[in-house]
């Protein structure tokens, strides 16, 4: 068997067996991840979202009006508490988001809002909620229509799987010209969570989006900041943010392992407390909230001490910047903010089926 077979078979095996792989942080101890105040902070920031939620079912975007893809991020916090149509108190959020999110859908399969710029984030975002809400819709399901749900969606993928560039990435705009990692990891995860959800992805896209991943990553030794991803292909410089999405875009795409999530997940170590740094924890980094979002996905993933030396400090800088009125603050909007630092809060609940391994 040759190694471009053995890499294709493993691929094969990892895309369509991980849900029945370990668990994420599984090892971790309890005491790591309980803390008795993440509970009333996270019904703080879940009755801020609630509170700010548009009538149609939108969530702002911070001053461009409303977002497919913060839409979904807001929907995707809600799931994370177990709230689901029909079902539960806040299920009228979710099932508003849910409407939104649907009636923003277009025949071609794009999601998004008449505001949405660079459509592609919002529609990875939206997509990703869309097919964690299928996998756990029941009965009763509210007003989702399921039948409609499941149709958006697999056009959604289907735009997805169209407009992958030949790098195997994707950038702004539906079309398969440039890419970037940064919006490659919104697609992947979407990506992920549709498979999960019975929907059929191609296996040759997956195998061309770890091969653009792997190629975003910088050489050399780790204190010249190898082992960490660039924006592009083309050359540049790594950045925290970025390597986060980095090893989450080769996790989600079934690549657990291996001198890519190792070199990757060693970047990372370097920028948390315990590592020796300070990066996004002491405030002041770009994008900061999208670092944490997956960063800690990254960690919960790989498990053990990635997740243990990673979360407690995570957990810490995140209450501490909680605001008075239940909501966390970015330039992006509140909304935004928000639902990032809930996702994070939550992961140890371990209710969405994207973040099992």
């Amino acid at each position: 068997m040759n190694p471009r077979t053995v890499a294709h078979f493993i691929v094969v095996l990892a895309w369509s067996a991980a849900p029945a792989l370990a668990q994420p942080a599984a090892d971790a101890p309890a005491a790591i991840e309980a803390d008795a105040r993440t509970a009333p902070a996270v019904a703080r920031g879940l009755a801020f979202l609630a509170g700010v939620q548009q009538p149609g079912g939108g969530f702002p975007d911070g001053g461009q009006g409303e977002s497919t893809g913060i839409t979904g991020i807001a929907g995707l916090a809600f799931l994370a508490d177990g709230h689901l149509p029909g079902r539960t108190g806040y299920g009228f959020v979710v099932e508003n988001a849910a409407a939104f999110i649907l009636d923003n859908a277009g025949p071609s399969g794009l999601i998004a809002a008449d505001t949405s710029h660079g459509p592609m984030y919002g529609h990875g975002y939206a997509t990703l909620f869309l097919a964690e809400l299928i996998g756990q819709l029941g009965e009763p399901a509210g007003r989702v229509d399921e039948a409609r749900l499941r149709a958006v969606l697999a056009r959604a993928v289907r735009l997805i799987v169209d407009t992958q560039n030949p790098e195997g990435g994707w950038r702004y705009q539906p079309r398969p010209l440039d890419a970037d990692i940064s919006v490659t990891i919104t697609q992947i995860m979407a990506l992920r969570a549709a498979r999960n959800a019975g929907l059929a992805v191609p296996v040759q896209t997956i195998e061309r989006a770890i091969a653009y991943v792997k190629a975003c990553q910088e050489d050399g030794p780790l204190n010249q900041g190898g082992g960490g991803f660039r924006y592009m292909t083309s050359p540049g410089s790594a950045a925290w943010p970025r390597s986060a999405a980095g090893v989450a875009s080769l996790q989600y795409a079934g690549v657990y392992g291996g001198d890519e999530v190792e070199r990757g997940l060693a970047y990372l170590a370097a920028f948390t407390p315990r590592g020796g740094g300070n990066g996004g924890f002491g405030g002041g980094q770009p994008h900061w909230f999208y670092g944490h979002y997956y960063h800690a996905q990254a960690v919960f993933l790989a498990g053990g001490s990635h997740w243990t030396n990673y979360f407690p400090d995570a957990r810490e800088q995140m209450l501490a910047d909680q605001q008075g009125d239940g909501s966390w603050r970015s330039s992006h909007g509140e909304a935004y903010a928000t639902g990032m630092a809930l996702l994070v809060l939550q992961m140890p609940n371990r209710l969405l089926p994207i973040f099992q391994r």
